[in-house]
Order: C-alpha cells, then structure tokens, then sequence
C-alpha cells in the first residue's frame, strides 16, 4: 500500500475520517511524523471520552426525576454573589429531555469562548429559560442571600412552561409552586444548573463589562466586580461607584474613611 503523505494524513485525522482499519496500518508506518499524529489523535479520544463520561453523570438528577414522572426540570444558578460591586443575576432553565452538550460545566471552568457559545446554544435550544438581575442597591437593602433567593425565584416565575421539579445550587428555596432540591456544587453535578450558571455568568459579566465603559478605573472588565488588588487600590483612591456594594465591609470601610478624613 502505498504510503500517504503527512499533509494528507493530517487533514484525514483533522476532519476525523481516520477507521480502525487506518489507524491499526497507520500505527505500523515508522515515520515520526505519523506516530506524532496517531499519538495526538488518541489523546484527543480519550479526552473526548471522559467529557461524554462526564455529561451522562451530569445527568443524573434529571435522569432519575424523568423517571420519577416529571417532565420538566429546571436548573437555578446565581453569579456574582462575592463580588465588591455590580448586581447578582440567577438564571432557571429547562432543557429538553434529549439536550447534548458535551463539555457542559460549571461555567467557572469554562473560558470565555466556551461560556459565550454556550450561552447561545442553551438559549436556542432550551425549553424556557428566565434570568434575574438584582441591583447593588437591593442587595444592600436586603442582604446578598435574601437579593441571591429574590433573582432565583424571579427567574423560576418566567420559565413557561412551569417545572414540575426544580435543581438550584445550593440554595434552598421555599415558597415554589413544585418540589426542589439544593444541590452541594450543583454546577458541576447537573447539566440544567451547569446551563443555568452559563447563562447567569454570561449575562453579568457583559452588565460588568458595561458598567466598565462608565467607570473604567475600577477595571470593571476584568475582575468582574471581585477585590483585586487593582480594584482596592483604586476604590481607595477614588471612593466608591454607584455600582459598589455599600453593605460589603470592603466597600462600607473605604466610605467611612472617606467620611472620617
């Protein structure tokens, strides 16, 4: 058999059109360039593997509530409950009882262009969704966990239709027209809270990259709100924004100092 070039060979493995029957003659060729190939392609396999592994254990809790009858379940996330500044957004999500996508996850171990895609294709393809933006002010009004419960019940209230059970992160939440469960790092042990904390995160990382264009100093952009030190140093320099959380003692320091100077 006459022996394919490596430009060849690496558009086959690039497009995946490589069979076991190629792959076991592939593996008897000494050139290093093909065993570089045949070894990038395995590695890639098995990675690809334990993401398919890793979505069907996501599964489940909607695998077993499915089962239990219900036909509709929603995922709750929050994003933004730690940071100095900006609002906390909850997301809910139903998705349809056959959704794939594999390398859901927490959106905190996803890059950017992951979340970004993501976030559309959950949106496309989900059966509702809702999403929730509490303020910095209510959250000083009421405290983080009260406005973090608040933007959670407000995005379960505009899923249509309304879920039969519902999985949250962490939080309990009483008062829901149907059964719920909080789940200890939920995000990444079900996909429908994985999907909700994609939208959640998404949706307030571009309010904070708003809020950026406003008051730059504070690099909005980048921390997302968090303390960096960046972000101290020049909440120190300048006081505090209207998007600062007065209540978070970071924040209420600098102003009493501001006050006290």
């Amino acid at each position: 058999m006459k022996k394919q070039s490596i430009a060849n060979l690496k558009q086959l493995f690039r497009t995946d059109n490589i069979d076991d029957k190629l792959l076991q003659e592939l593996k008897k060729d000494n050139r290093k360039g093909v065993q570089m190939l045949i070894e990038g392609y395995e590695k890639q396999k098995i990675k690809e593997q334990a993401l398919e592994l890793a979505f069907e254990e996501m599964c489940f809790y909607e695998n077993h509530h499915y089962a239990s009858g219900c036909r509709y379940i929603a995922g709750v996330d929050e994003a933004g409950r730690g940071p100095l500044a900006g609002p906390v957004v909850a997301a809910a999500v139903i998705l349809p009882q056959d959704f794939r996508l594999i390398g859901l996850n927490d959106s905190k171990q996803l890059n950017e262009t992951q979340r970004n895609a993501f976030f559309t294709i959950i949106k496309e393809n989900a059966v509702s969704f809702g999403i929730s933006i509490v303020t910095n002010q209510q959250i000083d009004d009421i405290n983080i966990l009260e406005a973090t419960k608040l933007a959670m019940r407000d995005a379960i209230s505009q899923l249509n239709p309304i879920a039969d059970h519902v999985l949250i992160d962490a939080v309990e939440l009483d008062g829901l027209t149907c059964s719920s469960e909080a789940i200890i790092k939920g995000d990444s042990k079900s996909i429908s809270i994985a999907a909700a904390s994609v939208l959640a995160k998404v949706t307030r990382d571009r309010i904070m990259k708003d809020i950026h264009t406003e008051y730059p100093v504070y690099d909005f952009q980048s921390n997302m709100g968090y303390g960096t030190k960046h972000h101290m140093d020049n909440l120190k320099k300048y006081g505090a924004s209207p998007y600062h959380r007065e209540s978070f003692s970071p924040v209420r320091n600098v102003m009493l100092d501001d006050i006290n100077e």
